[in-house]
């Protein structure tokens, strides 16, 4: 290839032949000793061309081996490099190359003229940032040209190539002529330049600290999550001891084992307490590995650091929350059961009690009052619980707001029934709830390892017996297990079961027992009483159903079942002409408390086209007293849409006529108990008397309950009662019965009050 332009005049490739090994070794193609070598080679050439000029035809032969020696010492030179040498002659726009291993699939030696080579050569995306950088050198703005692009090879594929190259002689006007330099694939080295970028964009987006350290472990750089989580600037970090993030929370020797280990192993993981900036310590898990050079010899460390404080509080709070009740902070029913099969399996038969409590009536607070103020009662018996208690006996709540102690001092019969005493003492004084005192009383049953049970499921078991038997019995007391209560336990567990599916079996069902007015002679209302007969346990009185329904909440499910069974059965007589006929519904104080009943009662009204004085609603002293202020709205509500509201057997609760007056009652129902007296006790008599002449004098009617004798009716009309109802009367009937004795009824006219119409 060099053969042809040797034959050019010799001095004028001076610049090209010394210019082009410089241009060469200026781009780091080649070394000193390179340059020097083939620079002598090439004032070979010159010389050799010269010679030519003289005496070409005498010898030529002669300088044609040192020409040709001197061509294959320039492709030792650009095979030592790795380089491609090219020349551009510019005004012929001729652009040579030659390579000692054939690259890109083009041969040692290759040319292409034409104005448009770039055009067939180089990528059209690149071509305007090569002519760009092409005229700049040739106009002398810039001092070498070198320039990154894609280049055609033989089979038409793209490849990366760095150019460089410099002007190497011009004509005598100053115009470059010819430019020579050198070019190299370069995919291998834009695919690891592109891996490592991406390595640190990935650092530098990690949310996970990441530095490097040298051998001596001061900081060489660190990524921003690592800044972000010690609060250190990097010019803060750079060459600052690693010790500089160390905290007070380990001894100064931790540090340094964990150094020493990393210089002996070369890694070392774990959680690390370290300290911000600010002086703040962070619990940390690190991750510290070394780094090798390419000559295996170890260089650096790095370290990824994730902050972990957080998610170690919320294992202990996960710890804290499967062994304590969040609410009260006292020990849950799983922490319980572990200290109870602890006590057990390591106790022997040394005795101790287990008292199991229940809050009376809690529901009906939960419920009036809502959830908030029940959470609040709860706290507050529970610190009162624990504070009679003390710390000496284990204090639980396992769940709603039932309580559990177990008592380990004095253990004897006397000991344990004392500290049920003084637990109930405690609660002998109201609680202060949403800014009303609440009178809140526990039942508590007891139970005995080993007498009574030498698991901790027997021993639960009979407790909870034991504290059910105490509710049994009138709430607020306590009772100590027995054989016979395991067996009303299980009875009670399956009554409940039963009646959760009465409904769906529509296994209940109501009767009517009618009201008599002496006034009138006439039969004005009815009661409506529920009853239940269950495929499994046969008839079952109201007196054992009621109170398992209004402790477990299906008395809500089974109390407006019951109101809209008792109005659609007034519209159905309405309907068949019967004369307009006081259904009394009862209503427990969950019901009346609850919230929205005044509503559900209107709603039930006009769905079946009734007036509200049809309706009466009967409730207890207990279920007024619950909650008196909001039972207070509830009747207030119900008056207010002219439904008449009766007090049930009064005199067996608060007994005061004044206090119900302000809560506008209209009728007052004497307990059949008083009732059942006034044959055979004066005080009856006399109080019966008085209830009447106060009821009266507040401007309430009065009816009686539970008569049963001519005896009984005539002192009640000689008290003027204003009605009566009693087996005297008539049983509960069921609905068509009623219809029929209603129709059918006529009082004795010598029974009939004076002035009666």
């Amino acid at each position: 290839m060099w053969m042809p332009l040797l034959r050019k005049k010799a001095w004028a490739w001076v610049p090209v032949l010394i210019g082009w090994p410089a241009c060469a070794w200026a781009a780091g193609g080649f070394g000193a000793s390179d340059l020097l070598a083939i620079l002598l080679l090439l004032l070979l050439a010159l010389g050799g061309g010269w010679l030519v000029g003289r005496r070409a035809a005498l010898r030529s032969n002669q300088l044609l081996p040192a020409a040709m020696d001197s061509d294959q010492r320039l492709m030792w030179a650009l095979w030592g490099s790795g380089d491609n040498f090219w020349i551009w002659e510019v005004a012929d726009d001729l652009l040579s190359w030659a390579s000692a291993r054939p690259m890109l699939g083009y041969g040692a030696h290759s040319s292409i003229k034409g104005a448009d080579w770039r055009a067939q050569m180089v990528h059209r995306a690149d071509r305007a940032r090569l002519e760009a950088a092409i005229k700049a050198h040739l106009d002398g703005s810039a001092d070498q040209y070198e320039v990154t692009y894609r280049l055609r090879d033989a089979q038409g594929r793209w490849n990366w190539v760095r150019a460089r190259g410099r002007v190497v002689a011009r004509d005598e006007a100053g115009r470059p002529t010819l430019v020579a330099g050198t070019f190299r694939p370069i995919e291998a080295e834009r695919a690891s330049d592109s891996e490592r970028r991406i390595a640190a964009e990935v650092i530098r987006h990690m949310l996970e600290g990441v530095s490097v350290t040298d051998l001596d472990f001061h900081f060489v750089s660190a990524n921003p999550a690592f800044l972000r989580l010690t609060g250190y600037e990097a010019e803060e970090l750079s060459g600052k001891s690693a010790s500089l993030l160390d905290s007070p929370q380990h001894p100064p020797s931790f540090y340094e084992e964990v150094r020493q280990r990393l210089h002996a192993h070369g890694s070392w993981s774990g959680e690390m307490w370290q300290r911000r900036r600010s002086g703040d310590d962070f619990l940390a898990w690190l991750q510290i590995a070394e780094v090798r050079s390419p000559e295996g010899a170890r260089s650096h460390y790095v370290a990824v650091l994730a902050d972990v404080t957080d998610r170690k509080r919320a294992e202990q709070r996960l710890r804290y929350l499967a062994h304590f009740d969040p609410l009260t902070s006292l020990p849950n029913r799983a922490f319980l059961r572990q200290r109870l099969r602890t006590r057990i399996d390591t106790g022997g038969s040394r005795r101790f009690a287990l008292m199991f409590m229940d809050l009376d009536r809690f529901k009906h607070v939960n419920d009036s009052l809502g959830h908030a103020a029940g959470d609040e009662l709860l706290r507050q018996a529970a610190k009162r619980l624990a504070h009679v208690v003390g710390e000496s006996e284990n204090v639980a709540r396992i769940g709603g707001d039932e309580f559990t102690v177990i008592a380990t001092g004095d253990t004897s019969n006397e000991g344990v029934e004392r500290l049920a005493g003084e637990i109930l003492d405690a609660f002998a004084g109201p609680l202060l709830v949403a800014g009303q005192e609440i009178a809140i009383s526990p039942s508590i049953g007891i139970a005995y390892y080993p007498d009574h049970g030498r698991n901790l499921d027997e021993l639960l078991r009979h407790a909870d017996a034991a504290m059910y038997e105490a509710k049994a019995r009138g709430r607020n007391t306590y009772r100590v297990y027995s054989v016979r209560m395991a067996e009303d336990a299980g009875e009670r567990t399956r009554l409940e079961a039963a009646l959760r599916k009465a409904l769906d079996r529509d296994e209940l069902r109501l009767v009517y027992q009618p009201k008599l007015s002496l006034r009138s002679g006439r039969i004005t209302g009815a009661e409506a009483l529920l009853r239940w007969r269950s495929a499994e346990l046969g008839h079952v009185p109201p007196a054992r159903f009621i109170p398992v329904a209004e402790d477990t909440g299906l008395i809500l499910q089974l109390g407006e079942w019951a109101l809209r069974q008792a109005l659609s059965q007034a519209r159905a007589w309405a309907d068949a002409g019967l004369p307009e006929l006081r259904i009394a519904v009862n209503v427990s104080a969950v019901q009346l408390t609850r919230g929205g009943f005044a509503e559900l009662v209107k709603l039930v009204l006009d769905s079946h086209g009734l007036k509200p004085s049809w309706l009466e609603i009967e409730l207890t002293e207990s279920a007024l007293m619950a909650d008196p202020k909001r039972s207070g709205r509830t009747i207030a509500e119900l008056r207010e849409l002219g439904v008449r509201v009766a007090i049930d057997d009064f005199g067996t609760g608060y007994s005061s006529l004044s206090y119900l007056r302000g809560l506008a009652i209209d009728t007052v129902k004497i307990d059949k108990s008083f009732v059942d007296g006034i044959e055979h006790s004066v005080d009856d008599e006399v109080l019966t008397s008085t209830i009447v002449l106060m009821a009266h004098s507040l401007g309430l009617s009065v009816v009686a309950e539970g008569v049963e004798t001519e005896g009984q009716l005539t002192f009640l009309r000689g008290e003027n009662c204003d009605e009566v109802q009693g087996y005297w009367l008539a049983r509960a009937l069921d609905a068509d019965k009623l219809r029929a004795f209603v129709g059918s009824y006529r009082m004795p006219a010598g029974l009939v009050l004076p002035g009666a119409r």
